[in-house]
């Protein structure tokens, strides 16, 4: 499988990374996906502490221990459970996040983070805290680089400016075309590179595309406008090919992407997304069909 290069770091990921959160806690069944993925060349697995309590990161640590050198392990920060776990809160302080990094390694069961990354953020964080701290654990050892999760453009910048960010992660899909907007040429233009989620839109960009619509439509979509727009598409860009093809390729034609992180509730379905990302690209022009056939902006972005 391809790989691109994460920013402007030395780790080169695989055009399709493995998104751990539909893992689930059946130890045995998320090792055979996770070893479905490595098979098909995927190296790069994202988790977060979040995740299952933390479980999900055990299972993934467990999971790539004997092969901890070939792979590149993401992980995120910054969301706080509560002492019964009922829910949790934001806490980007940076007592929090190098104590949090601690109990990340354990669980992973390595000495290291390839990616660390900031599980959100808001534009009234202290941003120059947060970036202090993942800055010594740079320089600490325990992290290789670091990089946010968000699709606010207001925080993107903040982190743009001021910090040494290699990656930002991001909701992008062919019905989610906000980081069009702002995000995505800003990234391009700073050597940052957008790992995307989301990329088939809670299954409406798979081939079984209006069966995961509902009366409530997606985004800015009404229902009525997906009956619509979805046939068009498979008819226009999809004949002859997978939906989910059309949908990450779709993703990967952008300049600023360097992975798909897409998750797998089956070794089938890591199977099925491997081969969407191995086939032939987009051309220019289908692209651009894409782009005059939806919405080039769903809500806005956050500012």
């Amino acid at each position: 499988m391809k790989k691109r290069k994460l920013g402007h770091s030395d780790l080169y990921v695989t055009e399709l990374g493995l998104g751990c959160m539909s893992l689930g806690t059946d130890e045995r069944k998320a090792q055979s996906i996770i070893e479905a993925a490595l098979e098909e060349g995927i190296n790069y697995f994202d988790t977060a502490d979040l995740y299952d309590f933390g479980v999900n990161e055990e299972i993934v640590g467990k999971a790539l221990k004997n092969v901890r050198e070939h792979v590149i392990i993401a992980t995120k920060a910054g969301n706080r459970w509560n002492q019964d776990r009922s829910g949790w809160t934001w806490d980007p302080s940076k007592a929090y996040i190098k104590e949090a990094v601690k109990q990340s390694l354990k669980r992973l069961g390595t000495d290291y983070i390839d990616l660390y990354q900031l599980h959100g953020g808001t534009i009234d964080d202290p941003i120059d805290e947060t970036i202090e701290a993942f800055e010594d654990l740079v320089s600490e050892g325990f992290i290789r680089y670091y990089g946010i999760s968000s699709i606010r453009s207001n925080v993107i910048r903040e982190y743009v400016t001021k910090s040494h960010i290699i990656s930002v992660m991001m909701q992008y899909s062919i019905l989610d075309r906000r980081p069009e907007e702002v995000a995505l040429p800003l990234l391009a233009e700073h050597g940052v590179s957008v790992v995307t989620r989301g990329s088939l839109a809670k299954g409406l960009l798979s081939d079984r595309v209006l069966d995961k619509a509902t009366g409530k439509g997606y985004l800015d979509y009404s229902y009525e406008e997906l009956l619509d727009v979805l046939p068009r598409l498979k008819e226009s860009v999809g004949a002859g090919r997978s939906f989910t093809e059309v949908a990450l390729q779709y993703n990967l034609a952008n300049p600023a992407v360097a992975s798909v992180v897409a998750g797998a509730s089956s070794v089938e379905q890591i199977r099925s997304n491997a081969a969407a990302v191995r086939s032939r690209a987009l051309t220019d022009e289908e692209v651009a069909l894409i782009k005059e056939l939806t919405k080039a902006s769903v809500y806005g972005e956050h500012r």
